[in-house]
């Protein structure tokens, strides 16, 4: 297991770090943000399958914005596990 390091794209969030155990999330931790918001999700979602989080959570939006601290999870997720099975 190591941890991965998402760039976010159109957040307030800068980075995301993500730490898998297959396709279990162990840990997740934002750069930036909402702090409350998104310690609350980091904490809701360790221990879950990286597929029923990224379902719930992809696609979603922040205001005007076309994507979110949610959504971006999602995507860090998949390349995370992606960049896991390379490994």
């Amino acid at each position: 297991m190591s941890v991965y390091t998402y760039k976010t794209k159109g957040t307030c969030s800068k980075a995301i770090m993500v730490e898998l155990d297959g396709r279990t999330i162990k840990h997740v931790a934002f750069e930036g943000g909402c702090n409350g918001n998104l310690s609350g999700i980091s904490k809701l979602v360790e221990g879950m399958d990286i597929d029923f989080v990224i379902s719930r959570f992809a696609g979603n939006t922040c205001g005007p914005r076309p994507t979110s601290c949610p959504d971006q999870l999602a995507h860090a997720l998949k390349e995370a596990y992606e960049a896991e099975a390379k490994a």
